[in-house]
C-alpha cells in the first residue's frame, strides 16, 4: 500500500512537473491606443497614446523602456556616425559629395537640416495617471516607474509627443526617391520588449527589430487629398472612401481640411502606414477569402503602372503557397504599399519601391510577404537572429518565386548558394550568432544573414529529407504561432519530427565559420576513397556509375546524427567526425563517381567532388 502511495506521489509530481515546464513560457502584452494628427505642410504630427502594459513575467518591473526611432535621423546619432565609419556603408544612406573622380562618401543623416531630421519628443508621461521621471538618451526613452509593476499586473502609460518625419533616409521618411509623401514606419513610442534575457533596449542603428504583441487602436487625421494604407483593418470605411468603400469618394480629391482614419489590429507587434495623394488603390480577394490591397504611385509610366496589375493575381498565388507550406495566414488583410527605400516587412503589410521591372516586383514582395510568417507570426528575436527572419524569409521565398513564376529551377535556392560561394573568398565572415548590429561588414551581414540562413535550411533538407523539413516547419508554425520562438525552439521541433540530432549541424554552420569541403578518388578501379578537407562535417550522398552502364547510389551518415534520413540509396556505416577519411569497396569496375549530385551540400570547392576531376 505504501508503494501504491510512493508511485501516486511520484506520478502526481511528474504531472506538475510537466505542467510547470509547459507553463514557463511567458511573454509581454502591449496594447495600444492612439490618436495622431498629422500636417503634411510641416510634416509634424502630434500623438497622443494610451499603453495597457500588461506584466506577465516573474519579475517586478520598476523601470520601462520605449523606442523612438526617428531620433535616429539626426546629425550625430549613434546611427549616423556608424554609417561614417562603416568599412561599406550601405549606399542608401549615404551621398558622394565630391567628385566623380574624387568621390567623398557622406552620410545623408550628416546632411540633414532642423527640418529635415526627425524626433520624437515627450511633452508628457503618466503611469495611471500620475507624472512619471524619465531620460531620452538617443533613440531610448528610459522610465523610472512610480509603482512598480508585479507580476501579472497591468499599468497604464498615458503619454503625449511630438513628431517630425524626417527626409527619407533608411525605411522610414517624407518624400522617397519615387515621391511617395509618408513612410511611416518606426514613428511612434514603441514599448521595448521584455524577455527572459531581459530588456532589449537596443539604440537603433539601422537593422533589425524585435516587438512585444498587443492590440492595436490608432486614429490618424489626415489631409482629405491623401490615401492610406496600412495595418489593420479600417473600421470607418463608409466615411473614408479612398478605394475602402465606395460612399464617401466624392470628397477624396476635392474638400479642404483632414479626414479621419480608424484602424484597428489585434495581436501584433508594430504597426505602419503610408499615404500619398497620387496613390491607386486596388482590392482583390483571394480564394482563402484574405483581402489583398495595393497601394501605388498614378503618376508611374504606363510600364510601370501595367506590371503593379500584373502583379496582384501572382500576390494571390504566393499567399496560397505559403499557407500550404507553412501555415494559414491568420490576419484578413494584407497590403502592397509603394514607399521606404527597398523592401521591407510590417504588420500586415509591406513597403517596398515600386519603379521595378515586373519580375523584380514578384521577387521583393514575395520576400516580403515571407515575414508574415517568419517574423510577424513566428516573432523571433531578429536582432540576435537575422538568419531565422531573413534566412527562412529567403529560402521559402526563392521556391515561391521558382514556382509562381513557373521557373522549375534544379535548385530553387541556387543563387543564395552561389552568393555565399563568392563571399567565401574573401575571408570577412562571423558567426551567425553575431548580432546583427555588430557586423563589421554590412556585406558579411547580408550573406550570413540571408544566403546562408537560406542555406541553412535547404541544406538541413539535404540532411534529414525534404519531407521532414516541409513537416517541421508546419509543426514549427503551429507550435510557436504567435510567439517569441528561439532557434533552440526551431531545432527540437525538427528532432523531433526527423529522429535526427542536430546540434553538431547547428553549432558548425551557424556558431562558428566553418567551411564544407571533400574529395573523392578511387583506389585499384573499385576502392572509394572520401577526404573531408574542410573543417565542417556532413553524411554524404554518393552517386557511382559503372563500366558496364549501371549506376548505384550510397548513403553515409554521420556518427553525430545518431540516426539517418530516409532514402533509397544503400546504407553504408556512420563516419565519425574524428577521420578525415572514409574508404569502401564495390564489386563492378568504377566510371565515375559523384558526392551530392544534387549539389544540396554548400561544399565551396566543387572541382573535387567528382572522379575523374574535369
Amino acid at each position: 500500500m505504501r508503494a501504491l502511495f510512493v508511485s501516486f506521489v511520484f506520478a502526481v509530481f511528474l504531472t506538475q512537473s510537466s505542467r510547470a515546464q509547459k507553463s514557463c513560457y511567458w511573454q509581454q502584452e502591449v496594447d495600444y491606443v492612439m490618436e495622431i494628427d498629422m500636417d503634411v505642410q510641416t510634416y509634424q504630427y502630434k500623438g497622443k497614446q494610451k499603453l495597457t502594459y500588461t506584466n506577465n513575467s516573474p519579475d517586478v518591473l520598476k523601470k520601462v523602456y520605449y523606442h523612438l526611432y526617428f531620433n535616429a535621423f539626426q546629425p550625430n546619432s549613434e546611427m549616423d556616425v556608424r554609417v561614417q565609419h562603416s568599412k561599406d556603408p550601405d549606399p542608401r544612406m549615404v551621398t558622394n559629395t565630391g567628385t566623380s573622380e574624387n568621390p567623398v562618401l557622406t552620410s545623408k543623416i550628416a546632411l540633414l537640416k532642423p527640418n529635415e531630421i526627425g524626433f520624437i519628443e515627450i511633452n508628457s508621461l503618466k503611469q495611471n495617471k500620475e507624472l512619471l521621471t524619465y531620460k531620452i538618451d538617443g533613440t531610448i526613452l528610459e522610465v523610472y516607474l512610480n509603482k512598480p509593476i508585479a507580476p501579472g499586473k497591468k499599468a497604464v502609460f498615458e503619454m503625449e509627443f511630438l513628431g517630425q518625419v524626417p527626409n527619407q533616409v533608411r525605411r522610414s521618411g517624407r518624400n522617397n526617391k519615387e515621391n511617395v509623401a509618408l513612410s511611416m514606419t518606426q514613428w511612434y513610442p514603441k514599448m521595448a520588449v521584455y524577455d527572459v534575457e531581459g530588456w532589449h533596449a537596443q539604440s537603433y542603428i539601422g537593422r533589425e527589430f524585435y516587438g512585444e504583441w498587443g492590440d492595436f487602436d490608432v486614429t490618424l487625421y489626415l489631409d482629405k487629398k491623401y490615401t492610406v494604407g496600412g495595418t489593420g483593418v479600417l473600421q470607418n470605411t463608409e466615411e473614408v472612401g479612398h478605394g475602402y468603400s465606395q460612399a464617401g469618394e466624392e470628397f477624396k480629391k476635392g474638400e479642404e481640411g483632414k479626414l479621419k482614419w480608424h484602424f484597428k489590429a489585434h495581436n501584433v507587434h508594430d504597426f505602419t502606414w503610408a499615404a500619398d495623394p497620387d496613390f491607386t488603390h486596388d482590392v482583390i480577394l483571394t480564394k482563402e477569402g484574405t483581402v489583398l490591397r495595393f497601394f501605388y504611385k498614378s503618376t508611374m509610366t504606363k510600364s510601370f503602372l501595367q506590371n503593379w496589375k500584373d502583379l496582384q493575381p501572382k500576390i494571390a498565388e504566393l499567399l496560397s503557397y505559403y499557407n500550404q507550406q507553412i501555415g494559414t495566414y491568420p490576419y484578413p488583410q494584407y497590403s502592397v504599399i509603394q514607399g521606404g527605400d527597398g523592401g521591407m516587412e510590417y504588420g500586415m503589410c509591406t513597403l517596398i519601391t515600386g519603379e521595378r521591372s515586373f519580375g523584380s516586383l514578384v521577387g521583393v514582395v514575395a520576400h516580403e510577404l515571407a515575414h508574415s510568417w517568419f517574423q510577424f507570426v513566428l516573432a523571433t528575436n531578429e536582432s540576435k537572429y537575422p538568419w531565422m527572419d531573413e534566412g527562412f524569409a529567403t529560402y521559402i521565398s526563392q521556391k515561391a518565386e521558382d514556382k509562381v513564376l513557373e521557373r522549375f529551377s534544379k535548385n530553387p535556392n541556387k543563387a543564395s548558394y552561389d552568393s555565399y560561394y563568392k563571399f567565401v573568398k574573401y575571408n570577412i565572415s562571423e558567426p551567425m550568432t553575431t548580432h546583427a548590429d555588430y557586423y563589421r561588414y554590412n556585406y558579411a551581414y547580408g550573406i550570413s544573414s540571408y544566403d546562408k540562413g537560406a542555406i541553412f535550411l535547404k541544406q538541413l533538407a539535404y540532411v534529414i529529407g525534404e519531407d521532414s523539413l516541409e513537416k517541421a516547419l508546419q509543426k514549427y508554425y503551429v507550435d510557436f504561432i504567435f510567439k517569441h520562438p528561439t532557434p533552440h525552439n526551431f531545432l527540437r521541433t525538427v528532432e523531433k519530427i526527423s529522429g535526427i540530432s542536430l546540434d553538431w549541424y547547428y553549432n558548425n554552420w551557424i556558431e562558428t565559420t566553418r567551411t564544407i569541403d571533400y574529395s573523392v578518388s578511387v583506389k585499384n578501379g573499385n576502392e572509394i576513397v572520401l577526404e573531408r578537407i574542410g573543417s565542417m562535417h556532413m553524411p554524404i550522398d554518393l552517386m557511382v556509375s559503372y563500366e558496364d552502364g549501371t549506376k548505384a547510389y550510397f548513403y553515409i551518415p554521420i556518427v553525430a546524427m545518431r540516426g539517418e534520413k530516409r532514402t533509397n540509396a544503400e546504407l553504408l556505416n556512420d563516419w565519425s567526425w574524428v577521420a578525415p577519411k572514409y574508404r569502401f569497396s564495390v564489386q563492378k569496375k568504377i566510371q565515375s563517381v559523384s558526392i551530392d549530385p544534387l549539389e544540396l551540400m554548400a561544399d565551396i570547392d566543387k572541382s573535387n567532388n567528382r572522379f575523374p576531376r574535369k
